[in-house]
């Protein structure tokens, strides 16, 4: 198996069994976004303990299998990690998904690195760009306690 297939088979496997669609008990941070080009919601819920860690986090929502491949992968390697990781990885991947050609974090493993590179590939599509972000700029604005919705078109 080629790494494009390993990618094609993660996103497939992310976007037709979504890890962690539900919400989360408890929460103490969540918020929505809206991709209105091509219907994609997500709410992302999150429980930060007093040591600013994610204790749990998960999604509810409908979209395209990138937005709910995005959303899987994302909580997957979000869990268990401290807000300043977090915020590290989110920037990380979106400078992959934009521009770079590889994530530069040293906190993800390199397992956790090939679920996320499985993504890279949309920057050569600008529209399912927006579909693979959109989970990850509504946990950043969860984690900035905003209440307003994130919106891929403002």
């Amino acid at each position: 198996m080629n790494l494009k297939e390993l990618y094609q088979e993660i996103i497939l496997d992310h976007g037709k069994n979504p890890r962690n669609l539900r919400k989360t008990d408890n929460f103490n941070k969540d918020a929505k976004g809206y991709n209105p080009l091509c219907g994609d919601k997500v709410h992302v819920y999150l429980k930060l303990n007093e040591n600013k860690k994610v204790e749990d986090i998960s999604f509810e929502g409908s979209g395209c299998a990138i937005s709910m491949a995005s959303a899987s992968i994302m909580t997957d390697l979000v869990r268990g990690k401290e807000e300043i990781e977090v915020k590290e990885i989110v920037s990380d991947f979106l400078d992959m998904i934009k521009e770079k050609n590889e994530l530069s974090n040293k906190i993800l493993k390199d397992d956790e690195k090939t679920k996320l590179m499985c993504l890279s590939g949309v920057k050569k599509y600008p529209m399912r760009v927006k579909c693979a972000t959109l989970s990850w700029h509504t946990l950043t604005s969860a984690l900035e306690n905003s209440q307003i919705t994130i919106n891929t078109e403002n």
